[in-house]
């Protein structure tokens, strides 16, 4: 990692964030990081513990003067996404994020940077560390698991905190405070296939989708973006329809809440379709370039002949009947709000498709900030795949977070905005999850606001934060402190 990382300032944010990135933290294999973030309160002789979930809780008493105040929770999750290119060698369960500076960018070489939320964590652990900021009582809450499953939020406990404030530090846009959220239920359809042996006179392609830009299945669903999984499909469909195409594997996409950058299949055709194939293909493959030459500029479809023919091969009937089933899935936008400007909500995004080995399963990740109408999705999406005879699980439902205008710390917030930079921020609610709707099931009572540096490519390996947005975000964050509501 480069030690220019160390040098930018706010240096103390950017040091902590330094720090942080040095110890692997992929979703649902935090034990490093939360040992390191205990390590670290103990340090400090603060007041440090697990809950029975392994959240971390560490607690710091008011600077001087500050004790009237109301009590703040400071809140981020210590997971991140780990996402990288196809031709990085890199493993996140061992090695710390290899950070540059690119311009007024920090960027990580060929994976996601964890900005989202290592930024926010930062801000928490540089507050704690400090003996110069002035602040109230402080509850530091360090939540595990986030971005596949809400698993630390879902799983805190009521009467833990005495916060009565929350400070939530996990958006991405520097001028937004966020007051809402969508809440989000995972479609999962499974189901067996009978395998067939490969013709004799068969011939092996392998099919790839790359090139997409991916990025972030809430805050990015709304862009046009291409969803590698549906862009594949869309290329089986065809050339079964008009080749008798039978499909070996499908391995596409990765987590569930990426919008899925990559896919690639093995497949057979008829030897006496062989060369009509690849040609018929070309036309296809130059109307999706067509389709997706703003948004995706880069993207890239390739069909070559395998160097080893696939043995076995999906029977003809259930494959019809899953490239159905994912062409009838709705992918993307499903319902603007009627209620807030520009913000969707309701979505689904096609995040997994596997086949291999007489199995199929496609992952999905419907959000809404509407509960009914994110049920009512996730069952036209179980629909499509009941009809092809899978069995479809709908888990992971999480709340989202209903917008309080009432709200006295968005008061605080918004005035300590304008007075900062001459303007007023956006106060919005995101199509992302975000912890605060979960929390306020166990603390209907405390009052929640989210705010965070400008960090764009989230939950893709262009993910970047901007380091002038950092400096804004900082000194924000410092007033605020000052400026917490009297007890």
């Amino acid at each position: 990692m480069s030690q220019e990382i160390r040098n930018l300032e706010p240096k103390a944010l950017w040091n902590k964030f330094a720090d942080l990135n040095a110890v692997p933290r992929p979703s649902k294999k935090e034990e490093k990081v939360i040992e390191f973030i205990k390590k670290f309160g103990n340090s400090l002789g603060l007041e440090t513990f697990e809950d029975e979930i392994r959240n971390v809780i560490i607690r710091k008493p008011a600077t001087v003067g500050m004790e009237n105040r109301k009590a703040v929770v400071l809140q981020g999750h210590l997971d991140m996404v780990h996402q990288k290119n196809a031709d990085t060698v890199f493993d996140f369960e061992t090695q710390g994020i290899d950070m540059y500076v690119d311009g007024d960018w920090v960027r990580a070489r060929g994976t996601t940077l964890g900005a989202d939320n290592g930024l926010g964590v930062a801000a928490m652990m540089a507050i704690l560390e400090s003996k110069d900021i002035p602040h109230p009582a402080i509850e530091a809450l360090f939540t595990i698991d986030e971005e596949t499953g809400m698993t630390g939020a879902l799983n805190l406990k009521g009467g833990i905190l005495k916060g009565e404030i929350l400070l939530n530090m996990d958006t991405e846009e520097d001028d937004e405070i966020d007051i809402g959220c969508a809440g989000g239920i995972d479609v999962t359809a499974t189901r067996e296939y009978f395998e067939e042996e490969t013709p004799e006179d068969a011939v092996g392609y392998t099919i790839t989708v790359k090139g997409l830009n991916g990025g972030h299945s809430g805050m990015d669903i709304h862009k046009g973006l291409g969803n590698a999984n549906k862009i594949m499909n869309r290329l089986l469909f065809g050339a079964f329809e008009n080749f008798g195409l039978q499909i070996a594997e499908i391995n596409g996409g990765s987590l569930r809440n990426a919008i899925p950058r990559e896919s690639v299949a093995k497949v057979i055709v008829a030897g006496m379709y062989s060369e009509a194939y690849i040609f018929d293909m070309q036309p296809i493959i130059k109307d999706i370039k067509n389709e997706y030459k703003t948004t995706e500029p880069n993207l890239v479809i390739e069909i070559t002949k395998s160097e080893v023919t696939p043995e076995m091969v999906m029977d003809l009937g259930t494959q019809e009947g899953v490239l159905r089933s994912i062409y009838a899935a709705h992918n993307g936008v499903y319902r603007m709000s009627a209620d807030m400007e520009d913000l969707v909500e309701t979505s689904n995004n096609i995040a997994r498709v596997i086949v291999k080995e007489g199995e199929i399963s496609i992952g999905c990740l419907t959000r809404s900030s509407v509960e009914s109408s994110k049920f009512d999705l996730a069952n036209a999406l179980r629909s499509a795949f009941e009809l092809c005879g899978f069995q479809v699980e709908l888990s992971g439902s999480y709340p989202g977070w209903t917008p309080n205008v009432q709200s006295e710390i968005l008061d605080v917030l918004v005035h300590i905005y304008e007075k900062q930079n001459n303007e007023k921020p956006k106060v919005v609610a995101c199509h992302a999850g975000l912890e605060c709707g979960i929390l306020g099931t166990n603390y209907p009572d405390m009052d929640m606001i989210s705010f965070g540096p400008t960090i764009h490519g989230a939950h893709s390996p262009d993910e970047r934060a901007s380091i002038k947005s950092s400096q804004k975000f900082w000194k924000f964050v410092l007033e605020i402190l000052q400026n917490i509501p009297l007890k």
